[in-house]
């Protein structure tokens, strides 16, 4: 059984289809390949998996009028008849018997030249909305796999779409709340509040995030904090210290730069302070963490705002735009719920009453259904 996976850009999009591969690979032992964008993030994740990755010469289309950016769509245009190309000639040599899409640009030609051959294909969209790509591939597609159920609506032809929930590592189900406290050696009962704004961090948030910590300082740190800065680490340890914020005021509160033990450190918190791209949602909703989402303002169709509409509108959740950002309104809206553990419970419950965990294994079933 040969299965190829097309994916790349985020790791919302990457994330699922290795998740995805394991299985396919552990319970039937498939035959797996992986084609991303040239110089896509998948270039990096997917190797580290062990798994072979091939990839297609494809850009994206840029929504502007500029001289620049009419100079970069020309050269996308180019770029499409050129991955048209490779797409057939990776298909003609690793003749998959199913091609599945979770997302990129890299999947635009691998599944439509899949369903044009007569190959079984399906694609699956993290994200609440769908973006261009997931659209323009639901109209040839055998199947379009949707994380949550209001996203049906989004599409053509929603008897073609399955709701399945969205792959989520095992390791988030490995801790219950206390085993993970105890794991990471904390003594008292103070609430964990998590917060973080992706792997490379964001400036503009870490900087609010600074005047947060001082805060929590002024007050004695009244709950346990563990925030991942990112690259903007050096510059707030910086800051903080400037300040002078340490010693005895900031005990239970820990700066990162990373935060390589998320799957833990989310066990144990008890609120979540994040971005709300598609992994992200997935993950709070699968554990179902009360979370304050600050969407990214930097994405394609402000994708992340729906995702965390999603969220918020199930009461799982708290949509706070970056524009209304500042330290104070973020610390002020983070003791309230910390300090509010029966509204929390609320938001829990409400977030598992909307997730779907055994997402990976509804997945598996829907596209084994493909191959027979």
């Amino acid at each position: 059984m040969n299965i190829l996976f097309t994916c790349g850009g985020t790791a919302g999009h990457i994330n699922p289809a290795v998740a995805l591969a394991r299985m396919f690979r552990e319970r039937d032992g498939a035959n797996i390949l992986f084609v991303g964008a040239d110089g896509g993030m998948e270039t990096r994740l997917v190797p580290k998996e062990g798994m072979e990755l091939k990839t297609v010469t494809i850009t994206n289309f840029q929504r502007s009028l500029t001289p620049a950016a009419i100079g970069h769509n020309l050269g996308t245009l180019v770029n499409m008849v050129r991955s048209d190309r490779q797409a057939k000639a990776i298909l003609n040599t690793f003749k998959p018997d199913l091609v599945v899409g979770t997302g990129g640009y890299a999947s635009y030609p691998v599944v439509k030249a899949a369903a044009k051959a007569g190959i079984p294909t399906a694609v699956h969209e993290s994200n609440a909305v769908p973006g261009l790509t997931t659209k323009a591939l639901s109209k040839v597609t055998d199947v379009v796999m949707v994380g949550f159920a209001d996203s049906r609506a989004h599409y053509d032809d929603p008897a073609k779409v399955v709701v399945t929930g969205t792959p989520v590592r095992g390791d988030f189900f490995q801790y219950t709340r206390q085993e993970a406290r105890q794991k990471l050696g904390f003594t008292d009962d103070r609430p964990l509040l998590l917060s973080y704004w992706g792997s490379l961090g964001a400036e503009r948030m870490n900087g609010y995030m600074t005047d947060f910590l001082l805060l929590e300082r002024q007050e004695g740190a009244p709950f346990r904090h563990i925030h991942g800065a990112g690259r903007d680490f050096a510059a707030m340890t910086q800051a903080l210290s400037a300040a002078g914020a340490a010693g005895d005021g900031m005990k239970g509160v820990e700066v990162r730069e990373y935060i390589y033990d998320m799957p833990l450190v989310m066990a144990a918190a008890d609120l979540v302070l994040c971005r709300s791209g598609a992994s992200t949602i997935s993950e709070l909703s699968a554990i179902a963490k009360p979370s304050v989402l600050v969407p990214s303002p930097n994405v394609t169709a402000d994708h992340q705002t729906k995702n965390a509409k999603v969220l918020a509108d199930a009461g799982g959740a708290i949509l706070l735009p970056e524009k209304e950002c500042s330290g104070q309104r973020l610390f002020e809206q983070a003791k309230a719920l910390l300090e509010d553990a029966p509204r929390r419970s609320e938001m829990s419950r409400r977030l598992s009453a909307m997730a779907i965990p055994d997402a990976n294994e509804k997945i598996y079933v829907t596209l084994k259904g493909l191959l027979r």
